[in-house]
């Protein structure tokens, strides 16, 4: 290893967490700096034990300096999930199927850990969709809400706790999705930014990956994927006497918590961290949001408010891809 090799950013990340590798070297090795007063890699070299311990593509940390805030792994490549799907769409090769099921599959293994990581909680889930009234509403709009309000956000939270809470409680990544996810020659996919982990409820990495911030898929696909998903389950006998149609409200009603907590979280990435690209992405999650709304009755409600308040509101350039 050469002192004159020079280290480039390896990645984006929505942490405090940077990433570094040789240009044009032989080393296949990233270099982490997570300031330790910002972020504790422990959890990250505990999982990546985990993940790697159940046969799944991670990243290998080969050394690691905790009061520092220091880490070597190993370097999984830089083909992104979403840039082969992206390409995929465009040239039509069909390249995503096979993506999509080799990250399920992995995903099926996954949730078979046995792990000490914390609980996806009512306290957890609850503080998560907060972030929606108090950065995204609050702050980013500038929404003073109501009273009536009020109550209709807390109704809804209420039901999102109990649809968490009444799944099945499994080792959850909680970013499963196409832009922590690589695309690897052997063993696909790599898996990264796990070091969140919890144990939480059955269908909430499966929506992470299918109902994506980042990229969308058709209706169809979604449905298709996630009776897969609940085939490999039934097969694993991880499920029992759950049909169809209430592990779709599952994975439906939890993708709504998840995008709650997303858009607070894009926008406090905005206001607090100064990072605005993010914005950009939370119109593709009031959809989703709407989407699931008109296919419940007991969240039309909350559905004709997102249309009726919240997306009049959201006309800024910053809320554009």
């Amino acid at each position: 290893m050469s002192a004159d090799e020079p280290l480039v950013p390896a990645s984006d990340d929505a942490s405090f967490r940077r990433y570094y590798r040789f240009q044009n070297g032989p080393h296949q090795f990233v270099f982490v700096d997570a300031p330790p007063e910002k972020e504790d890699s422990r959890p990250f070299v505990a999982i990546s034990k985990y993940l790697t311990d159940t046969g799944l593509n991670a990243p290998v940390v080969y050394a690691a300096d905790f009061d520092l805030g220091f880490m070597m792994i190993s370097d999984l490549g830089v083909n992104l999930y979403l840039s082969a799907i992206e390409a995929d769409k465009k040239c039509g090769t069909n390249e995503a199927h096979s993506l999509y099921k080799d990250a399920l599959d992995a995903l099926c293994t996954m949730q078979s850990i046995r792990s000490d990581v914390p609980d996806y909680d009512q306290r957890l889930l609850q503080m998560e969709m907060d972030l929606f009234p108090d950065w995204f509403l609050a702050k980013e709009l500038n929404l003073k809400i109501s009273s009536d309000e009020r109550r209709l956000l807390d109704s809804v939270f209420q039901l999102m706790v109990e649809n968490a809470l009444q799944q099945p409680q499994v080792f959850v990544h909680r970013d499963y999705h196409s832009r922590n996810l690589m695309v690897t020659d052997e063993n696909n996919p790599g898996i990264l930014d796990f070091q969140d982990a919890v144990q939480g409820a059955v269908t909430y990495d499966l929506v992470s990956l299918l109902r994506d911030c980042y990229y969308k898929l058709p209706p169809d696909e979604i449905r298709n994927w996630v009776a897969y998903f609940r085939s490999l389950l039934v097969e694993k006998r991880r499920i029992e006497s759950v049909d169809k149609d209430r592990f779709m409200r599952w994975f439906d009603l939890m993708g709504l918590q998840r995008h709650l907590k997303c858009s607070g979280i894009f926008s406090r990435l905005h206001l607090r961290d100064g990072k605005p690209g993010y914005l950009g992405d939370i119109p593709l999650i009031i959809g989703y949001m709407k989407e699931v709304c008109a296919d419940y009755d007991d969240l039309h409600s909350f559905g004709n408010w997102l249309s009726e308040t919240i997306e009049p509101r959201m006309n800024s350039e910053l809320f554009k891809r």
